[in-house]
């Protein structure tokens, strides 16, 4: 029984951590959008969009997933596509196309104010 507890303990912290990560990623993905769109780059909307690279290349050399992922799936069963994270199941399941495209039309906005 404790060490059932335990798991659930030690999955709801994996879970909380890579919820907070993924807000923070959202919050810059949203950033770099909003920045482009009122025209207002800077440092840190370069500093936003290689943080985004960066984090594309992680899960590029992890197959797709998160790091958390596989020490998430230590402490349960459930491989639903939110097993390992606070979204809702849908969100989790296309979280990576909804908000790679929003980030791709935020670097499209800044390219063309940048060089207009």
């Amino acid at each position: 029984m404790a060490l059932v507890q335990d798991n659930h303990r030690k999955l709801f912290l994996v879970r909380l951590a890579h919820t907070l990560i993924w807000a923070f990623f959202v919050f810059i993905i949203g950033y770099i959008l909003y920045a482009g769109a009122l025209d207002k780059i800077g440092t840190l909307v370069w500093i936003a969009i290689g943080l985004i690279i960066l984090e594309g290349v992680v899960l590029k050399f992890n197959r797709g997933s998160c790091p958390l992922t596989p020490i998430a799936a230590k402490y349960t069963n459930n491989r639903n596509d939110n097993f390992d994270i606070f979204l809702p199941n849908w969100l989790a399941k296309n979280n990576k196309i909804i908000f790679s495209s929003i980030w791709l039309l935020g670097v499209v906005i800044v390219i063309y104010r940048v060089m207009t």
